[in-house]
């Protein structure tokens, strides 16, 4: 095979989910033995983008207010997403998440991607997020996160002091509406086999087989 194999994943950096789909997609690659041919692109996909920049409300308010439920109900949410992250490595803080606007996360994805640091950059702001508590919409916060992840501090500038990648963001999402992706994280694998949720390693190992092997008897 002369290409690599294109896997393609739309999600947000606030998406518990998503940092859950992300360790799956690794532990599959793990046992894929045509894992170096494998081009994993992260796409941009926005919870909430209206969001301020800034949360001041915890997140357990935040899902409250959006769910109307009780705080009993939210917090055994949070437990079952952080036994679950558990598995696969996460050390899930939700007591601790600040949320906010991820715009300019998703611009400095894309970013990281002409840099060849997606996938760091990725993990980076999920870890930061997720159990860290950093402010994941704060402009200053992203700077730093993203210099640590490897990335050109001047690149990194110029992006949260403008609007590049702007149009990127947006077509990634007007192509998530096309594809009627209605939820996060979801995968497409060489273009061909879409996979929905935070599926477990061996589901998403035997969609890149699947799709491999498709690909060789072409």
């Amino acid at each position: 095979m002369t290409t690599a194999l294109p896997v393609e994943v739309w999600s947000d950096v606030v998406c518990p989910w998503c940092c859950v789909g992300r360790a799956e997609l690794q532990r599959a690659l793990a046992g894929f033995e045509h894992a170096d041919a494998v081009d994993v692109t992260w796409r941009s996909f926005e919870l909430d983008p209206a969001a301020p920049a800034i949360q001041t409300a915890s997140l357990a308010e935040q899902l409250s207010h959006k769910l109307g439920a009780g705080t009993e109900q939210v917090q055994a949410m949070f437990a079952g997403i952080a036994a679950r992250g558990a598995e696969v490595g996460i050390d899930f803080r939700f007591d601790i998440a600040q949320s906010g606007n991820t715009f300019d996360a998703h611009r400095l994805l894309h970013l990281a991607r002409a840099e060849g640091k997606q996938d760091v950059l990725k993990d980076r702001l999920f870890t930061a997020y997720f159990t860290e508590g950093e402010a994941i919409g704060d402009p200053v916060t992203l700077r730093r996160l993203a210099i640590e992840a490897g990335l050109n501090p001047e690149s990194v500038e110029g992006v949260l002091a403008s609007d590049r990648f702007a149009t990127e963001v947006r077509a990634d999402e007007e192509e998530a509406r096309s594809l009627q992706v209605s939820g996060v994280p979801f995968f497409v694998i060489d273009r061909r086999y879409g996979v929905s949720g935070a599926q477990p390693a061996a589901t998403l190992l035997s969609a890149l087989q699947q799709a491999w092997a498709d690909r060789s008897a072409r």
